[in-house]
């Protein structure tokens, strides 16, 4: 009886054991979570910041590209009429 006794009460040591390993396992998860979060938040930012930027490239590009066909066009001498 006393063997079955203390069987069950090494049992009991090694789930109490298991358990404060389990909430401090539990607290680094939730702590890698939420500096998972927070990257995933700078990486938002960062692919809407690079979009804008891309966007207003892009503007400037067709900006430049309306410019030079100006350009060209006036250098293009008058149509004569017959």
């Amino acid at each position: 009886m006393w063997k079955k006794l203390f069987t069950l009460a090494g049992r009991f040591w090694r789930i109490a054991e298991d358990v404060e390993r389990n909430k401090a396992d539990i607290t680094d998860l939730r702590q890698e979570l939420r500096d998972m979060g927070r990257v995933v938040d700078w990486l938002v930012f960062e692919l809407r910041h690079i979009k804008e930027a891309e966007a207003r490239e892009r503007d400037n590009l067709a900006l430049r590209l309306q410019n030079e066909l100006l350009k060209f066009e006036r250098r293009l001498p008058a149509l004569k009429s017959k």
